[in-house]
């Protein structure tokens, strides 16, 4: 059943509509990604606060969009490879790195690129890494604290991306130009 509401100010749930002015602030606009969350305030709040966390952790924006791209185009996320690809755009980071990303293709660099194979090694193996692909990420630059905020930002897209699946999530306006598909 895809009859997911998207919700706006009016019709948001009274614990939702605060939330809700928040994206409004902070993107200019309600994401329809948070127009659905709307219905559950806690996924949304939680969503919200995980996004606010990776945005805030070790990782530059270039990392940040590798980390993002990695498990959209991983997860087939119809929403968010767009999203971020907007996003990217916002935050200063080159067409060519998403480009990149969203085609599967090879990083500009051998760190950006330890920091993709690990987020899909986390990805795939739901969690279960080895002591050997820990060590091989840290070789490239990484410590325990980026280990950590990698999980960190699959927790924050499992949410979006799983439920981007589930309610099938039209893209914005702003972000149609980046429209993508695996």
């Amino acid at each position: 059943m895809t009859d997911f509401k998207l919700h706006d100010a009016e019709s948001a749930p009274s614990d939702s509509k605060p939330l809700l002015e928040k994206s409004q602030e902070n993107f200019g606009m309600i994401p329809n990604l948070h127009a659905v969350m709307a219905e559950a305030p806690g996924t949304l709040e939680a969503y919200q606060k995980l996004h606010e966390l990776v945005l805030d952790s070790s990782f530059d924006n270039d990392e940040k969009t590798v980390l993002w791209q990695s498990i959209n185009v991983e997860h087939k996320c119809h929403y968010c490879v767009p999203a971020h690809s907007g996003i990217a755009r916002s935050m200063q980071v080159s067409e060519e790195l998403d480009d990149a990303l969203r085609d599967e293709k090879p990083l500009p660099t051998e760190k950006l690129e330890a920091l993709r194979r690990f987020t899909l090694q986390v990805v795939r193996n739901r969690g279960e890494v080895s002591e050997k692909e820990i060590q091989a990420f840290c070789e490239a630059g990484y410590g325990h604290r980026q280990v950590l905020e990698v999980v960190m930002a699959v927790a924050q897209k499992v949410m979006s991306n799983y439920i981007n699946h589930m309610a099938q999530t039209p893209i914005d306006e702003p972000f149609k130009p980046f429209e993508w598909k695996k």
